[in-house]
């Protein structure tokens, strides 16, 4: 039977000079005859059609044009596919290379432990080269899951910084810990780029809690009570008002976290 027409083109730029696109076959693909498939582009409105020569470059689906593309321009690009039977083209996508850009993950991402806080770790990253290269800026994600679990976590108030605390996280626990990056506000575009692929997990463990199990305090109870109850109050004034990477809230939550160890130590 002749081919169908290609479906879901996507394509991404890793230097602002190139573009690689995939896609995929129609409902059935190939039906008995090869099916040969050709990637092709041109500048909106003006341009003459190109054909791209790279294929197989991200999947089978996939071909990749090195270099020769214009900036602030819209290109319109289309594949068909063709066989002994006949030709079909898929749906043209117009796109502008700014409003596809990518990196490379974030690379040498450190975690370590914040002091002897317990529910802490300081995670840290560099930018990835293209960032410096192009003078364009990025936003960042950061994801982490416990070791024995395979829920991950996302954290997507970092911003443009390049480290960020966890806090919250359960003592003398080991923690995974990825980060992606996204470009933005590229020479005035005014769409998000394409988040990066996430970093290789880094490892880190929490402190062990000094709390003694099964420790009882028989003059306490009141106390006790009237604490928890004062703590919970402020886990949920930080978690409203402060949560995520505030520089404010970590600082008043270091403070805190200062003064509950010292006096858990003196009544020990």
């Amino acid at each position: 039977v002749p081919p169908e027409k290609p479906v879901n083109i996507t394509c991404w730029s890793k230097n602002m000079k190139d573009l690689t696109c995939k896609w995929a076959p129609g409902t059935e693909g190939e039906t008995f005859l090869h099916t040969n498939y050709t990637l092709k582009y041109k500048r909106r409105w003006y341009g003459q059609d190109n054909t791209c020569q790279e294929y197989h470059t991200a999947g089978t689906y996939s071909c990749h044009i090195p270099k020769d593309l214009a900036l602030f321009t819209p290109y319109e690009i289309w594949v068909e596919a063709s066989n002994r039977l006949g030709v079909a083209v898929s749906d043209v996508v117009m796109l502008d290379i700014l409003d596809v850009v990518t990196t490379d993950p974030p690379s040498d991402v450190h975690v370590s432990r914040v002091g002897d806080l317990e529910d802490q770790l300081s995670v840290r990253w560099s930018s990835p080269p293209a960032l410096k290269d192009f003078l364009f800026q990025a936003k960042y994600q950061i994801q982490y899951r416990v070791e024995d679990s395979s829920e991950w976590k996302v954290v997507d108030d970092v911003g443009n910084q390049t480290s960020c605390r966890l806090a919250g996280l359960r003592p003398g626990t080991v923690y995974f810990v990825q980060v992606r990056c996204n470009p933005f506000s590229i020479y005035g575009s005014k769409k998000a780029g394409i988040w990066s692929d996430w970093s290789n997990p880094t490892a880190a463990s929490t402190p062990r809690s000094e709390r003694v199990a099964g420790g009882c305090d028989p003059k306490g109870g009141e106390q006790n009570t009237t604490l928890r109850r004062e703590l919970k109050q402020f886990f949920g004034w930080v978690k409203k008002h402060a949560y995520g990477c505030s520089n404010l809230g970590i600082k008043l939550y270091d403070q805190w976290r200062v003064w509950l160890q010292k006096s858990h130590k003196t009544r020990n």
